[in-house]
């Protein structure tokens, strides 16, 4: 039969070209689709700010300064110009030098204070995730693994139980119970001198992160592994007398790792935003008690490039979350299209 007297519909099997084509086009649309968010977080960040009552610039000097004062300040802060002269201005510092500006709280550039506290909050980011996927993973895999047995209801109740505590509740609970009470970790702080110093000051607040996240992870997983379980080809490998050891780790843990992979890069903004909470509560100098402090103040400077560097962090690591679900699994590709 002639293949060319049929148009290519709907159903059509895609062409090697475009087969070819399909890892620039998706790397493409990837990319792009990152920079409009980030595009997106930039104008919100810089719109909302300016829609706080208040002026600046007496928030600098004091409700007692001149108003010559107040109004010198406004025009070395540009406050004076028109807001979409304000938003071009902001957007080319930021696109040539990722800075957006001088602090008015501190006096120095905002790029300068992020990269200053930025590495003990990553450092306590990364940490909490570690322990986030080491233990939701595991309570997925048994309550899986052990569908309506006690211990799979085990552990869908504890996620039900930590769900509902607030994060800095949870701190102050793990403070009491292993710094005051049993005096295993230190009160708050990373410690000074050593890195195993360090270490246990980041357990507790690491702890503290991952109790919020693990609850909707582990129903997530469970149901995702669940899912792989029951899938014909798992039926036909235990036909076939594999070992059930074989099966689970070599087949139904890999065929998971996808949608856990996409889960755990979704939930790492709200890991960001539990982290700077955390840090207030266990005392940690980091880009958190810099927030608070630019909040406090009103420094809009400071706070639009905190909010820009973490949201570009969580671009960049959905992008690679992304990438590398697509490697692990090239049909990614065409299910996006």
């Amino acid at each position: 039969m002639n293949n060319s007297l049929f148009p290519a519909g709907r159903g059509a099997r895609p062409s090697a070209a475009s087969g070819r084509n399909l890892p620039g086009r998706w790397f493409f649309f990837l990319l792009l689709r990152s920079l409009a968010v980030i595009l997106m977080v930039m104008a919100a960040v810089f719109f909302l700010m300016r829609l706080v009552p208040g002026d600046p610039a007496v928030m600098v000097l004091g409700e007692h300064a001149s108003p010559d004062a107040v109004q010198a300040l406004r025009e070395k802060m540009g406050l004076d110009l028109p807001v979409s002269s304000q938003f071009f201005r902001f957007l080319r510092n930021m696109v040539f030098h990722l800075d957006t500006g001088t602090s008015l709280k501190f006096g120095v550039s905002c790029r300068q204070l992020v990269y200053e506290y930025a590495p003990v909050t990553l450092l306590l980011t990364f940490f909490a995730m570690a322990v986030t996927a080491v233990i939701s993973i595991l309570l997925a895999f048994l309550a899986a693994t052990h569908q309506n047995g006690f211990l799979d209801h085990l552990v869908r109740i504890f996620p039900a139980f930590t769900q509902g505590m607030p994060v800095f509740w949870t701190g102050l609970l793990l403070i009491l119970l292993f710094a005051v009470h049993w005096k295993i970790f230190p009160v708050g702080g990373l410690g000074t001198g050593s890195a195993a110093a360090a270490f246990r000051g980041m357990v507790l607040p690491a702890v503290t992160i991952a109790f919020g996240q693990i609850p909707p992870l582990v129903r997530s997983l469970r149901e995702s592994i669940l899912e792989v379980l029951h899938a014909d080809f798992v039926t036909t490998l235990r036909a076939a007398r594999l070992p059930r050891r074989r099966i689970l780790y070599g087949h139904v843990l890999r065929n998971a790792f996808v949608p856990a992979l996409m889960l755990f890069s979704v939930n790492f903004s709200y890991l960001i935003g539990g982290t700077l909470i955390v840090e207030q509560v266990f005392a940690i100098r980091g880009v958190g008690t810099l927030l608070f402090q630019a909040i406090s103040s009103r420094d809009f400077p400071l706070v639009q490039a905190i909010a820009f560097y973490c949201a570009l962090l969580v671009v960049l690591i959905s992008a690679l979350a992304d990438l590398t679900a697509y490697l692990a699994d090239p049909r990614i590709g065409r299910w996006q299209r």
